[in-house]
């Protein structure tokens, strides 16, 4: 019955596919009469209170009366092989110059964090010495008496060492930080759910193009630092998060991963990517130091920069090759038209409003759009179950927090270590590589040989997409415990040495995001992917605003008191993360509850499925067509 019922959407889809190529998706039949589609299953039809994580997962949110489900159209993992992955034949026949692979993005993707991590500490020390030099101007111009030499832009300068200078610099970094999250967290869920209807490499390559806008911005500010003012730096900053900044980029790369790697197999393939990461992160600013160094101008390295990420951008348009078919682009088009078609019309509810209600439903109408794209972790249509939303969600909090705890503690660590032990930058440094060295050791190493000696080659292990398997969980729970265990080493280590130990033992941890990452993207059909990693994406730009702001003031209150009091916090939070993981079920833990026999069908659906059938039934006798060819528009 199931593969009959699959058979039977893949008709669907393919009438439907056809019809909107036909008509430009314009809402026209062939005839020019206004049309709306319909499908044969009802969510009224569906299994209750299923919650077997094996059902097609994440259907759409569609009216009960006009729902077109993951069943229906969806083109959930095993569709075309009975439970194969259909992954497993979207490419057959293509030369391997046009097969996409990890192995095409692996490659740019370093090069692109290298110039990431590189670009980071130049950058903040142009800020301080662009801030610092009109802050000595304008303090010259009120007091005739003051004497100060002038500051190259990028260099250090003692005379920037100062509170007043510091105060402005972290104030100017706060609002560049709440600019760039709010802005990314409002466009990446968008580009992961634009990606899924018109492929993933060119929009990889238009995340880059806000940042080739900033360092543009960048170089002019460096270069006539009399003309264009520091200010002008919030351009570049917001054209960065108009276009997704960093975190749009990894959410489309792991959507491109995605589509091509098999689902057993996509954690080891995040590891890369994440490895890739804290390498950049790591060498970034060594080979960053060494140019600046040779060349005297810290400019040159902002050309540098630029020119990798045209290079990054170049080779995502014209070389490598797109991971989404056609078919599967036009499928997750049909059903954002379908989904678009059963949206309410604003105007109706709000022509007849005051003024100020129209102002109060406007905003929630604007906070709702914004954080509308986190339904994708509770999806309510047919094929999802109990099971299925709270492994989202669960994934979804324990992901969010690990990545806030990461981004607030980034500066802490650092400045924390300073203050407690002494070190100058070369201790820093060591720190830094260190803790890196082991986190790409557990991602490139760790976790792939785990991986296969638990689930052996990609053709042995189970290859549907039907929710975290028991490894995935394992894992998860592994890496939050040695998080936890890292930062309560951070409370309680006295010495250098110690905490070096506490930051590696955290360092096992870096299994944890990649792993989870893979785990959700295997509760969602294909055709969700880029939908669900850009809404995980809003999360980590939120998370990249409140989580520094947090730490850092609870750090600035209790530092001279109980400096340790930030790491409590910190340990705690990863502590409730450990509490939630054990709320992940692995797939097939909970039994289906039986398909009822005394289910009415949704009356409207069938009679005017059934009359067009009727219809068509008599078309096909004459042009001997499919019988398996259904009927999807009903005239309005």
């Amino acid at each position: 019955m199931e593969i009959d019922e699959a058979s039977t959407a893949n008709a669907d889809i393919d009438i439907l596919v056809h019809d909107l190529s036909s008509r430009g998706a314009h809402g026209k039949n062939s005839s020019g009469k206004s049309s709306r589609v319909v499908s044969r299953y009802s969510p009224t039809n569906k299994r209750k209170g299923s919650d077997d994580e094996d059902t097609p997962l994440l259907a759409r949110h569609h009216s009960d009366s006009s729902a077109v489900t993951a069943s229906s159209l969806g083109d959930h993992e095993g569709g075309r092989a009975g439970n194969g992955w259909s992954g497993d034949h979207d490419f057959d026949g293509l030369t391997w110059w046009n097969k996409p692979s990890i192995y095409w993005l692996l490659p740019p993707f370093f090069l692109f964090t290298l110039a990431f991590g590189g670009i980071v500490v130049p950058k903040l020390n142009l800020i301080l010495s662009l801030i610092c030099r009109d802050f000595l101007a304008e303090r010259a111009m009120k007091d005739p008496s003051t004497n100060y030499t002038p500051v190259i832009p990028g260099s250090e300068d003692s005379q920037c060492q100062i509170p007043e200078v510091q105060a402005l610099v972290a104030r100017f970094t706060l609002w560049v930080n709440l600019v760039t999250g709010i802005l990314s967290a409002i466009t990446t869920p968008f580009l992961g759910s634009l990606s899924d209807r018109y492929g993933r490499k060119y929009l990889i390559a238009g995340t880059t193009l806000g940042i080739l806008l900033s360092e543009v911005i960048t170089i002019l500010a460096a270069t006539f630092p009399d003309v264009i003012s520091v200010y002008w730096l919030f351009l570049g900053y917001a054209f960065d998060g108009l276009f997704g900044s960093f975190t749009a980029g990894m959410a489309l790369t792991h959507s491109y991963a995605t589509d091509c790697t098999h689902p057993a197999r996509r954690n080891v393939i995040f590891g890369y990517f994440h490895g890739c990461l804290f390498t950049g992160i790591a060498l970034g600013p060594v080979i960053a130091g060494y140019i600046v160094e040779a060349c005297g101008d810290i400019v040159v390295l902002f050309y540098i920069v630029l020119v990798c990420h045209f290079i990054f951008a170049s080779f995502m348009v014209f070389v490598a090759p797109e991971s989404l078919t056609k078919e599967r682009q036009m499928k997750a088009r049909a059903k954002h038209e379908l989904e678009k078609s059963d949206g309410e019309d604003w105007a109706h509810y709000t022509s007849a409003l005051s003024s100020w209600s129209h102002a109060k439903v406007v905003a929630t109408g604007l906070f709702t759009n914004v954080m509308s794209p986190l339904r994708v972790f509770y999806p309510t249509g047919d094929g999802a179950s109990r099971a299925v939303r709270m492994n989202l969600l669960t994934l979804a909090a324990v992901d969010s927090t690990m990545f806030a705890v990461a981004m607030g503690s980034m500066t802490v660590v650092i400045i924390y270590s300073e203050f407690m032990f002494g070190w100058g930058n070369l201790q820093t440094s060591q720190f830094v590589s260190i803790v890196n060295s082991g986190r790409v050791f557990m991602l490139i190493v760790v976790l792939p040989l785990i991986t296969r000696l638990a689930r052996g080659s990609p053709g042995k292990s189970p290859s549907r997409n039907s929710g975290s398997d028991m490894l995935d969980i394992l894992i998860i729970r592994a890496a939050i415990l040695f998080d936890m265990l890292g930062y309560l080493g951070y409370t309680l280590a006295r010495t250098g040495p110690l905490f070096i130990v506490s930051g590696l033992v955290g360092s096992f941890g870096g299994m944890g995001s990649p792993t989870i990452q893979s785990a959700m993207t295997k509760h969602v059909p294909q055709d969700r992917t880029g939908e669900l990693l850009g809404s995980m994406g809003l999360l980590h730009a939120l998370g990249r605003v409140v989580a520094p702001t947090i730490f850092n003031y609870i750090y600035s209150l209790t530092v001279g008191k109980y400096n340790q009091a930030v790491f409590v916090c910190l340990t705690a939070s990863f502590g409730v993360s450990f509490i939630l993981s054990w709320f992940i079920k692995p797939h097939g833990m909970t039994s289906p509850t039986p398909k009822s026999t005394n289910e009415e069908p949704n009356s409207k659906l069938t009679n005017a499925v059934y009359l067009d059938e009727h219809a068509q039934g008599e078309s096909r006798k004459r042009t001997g067509s499919s019988a398996l060819e259904p009927a999807l528009f009903e005239p309005s």
